[in-house]
């Protein structure tokens, strides 16, 4: 979750893209639309399911155009050939 937040705050698209799994990967994305600022990222907890899902719990915090803005969410992963990618948002 952490390089995740760090590529955003990077603009890294590519690492973006290779970290999703495929099966739910967008076309492309724009990590870093203009004049948007991270702030901060709280990792809030975890979960492990079995050995290849997972869970994180985190509040991501920004800026665009002078209005700040939380993101919290419950992001799922799957491990593939133990490789961790990032699978989506929890509904």
């Amino acid at each position: 979750m952490r390089s995740r937040y760090s590529a955003y705050v990077l603009g890294l698209a590519d690492y973006l893209l290779d970290t999703w799994h495929p099966r739910a990967r967008p076309a492309a994305i724009d990590p870093a639309p203009a004049g948007l600022r991270w702030l901060g990222l709280e990792v809030r907890g975890h979960a492990t399911a079995d050995d290849d899902h997972a869970t994180v719990e985190f509040v991501a915090r920004s800026k665009l155009a002078g209005r700040a803005d939380r993101l919290h969410e419950v992001s799922r992963f799957e491990r593939v050939d133990g490789r961790w990618f990032y699978v989506g948002a929890m509904n």
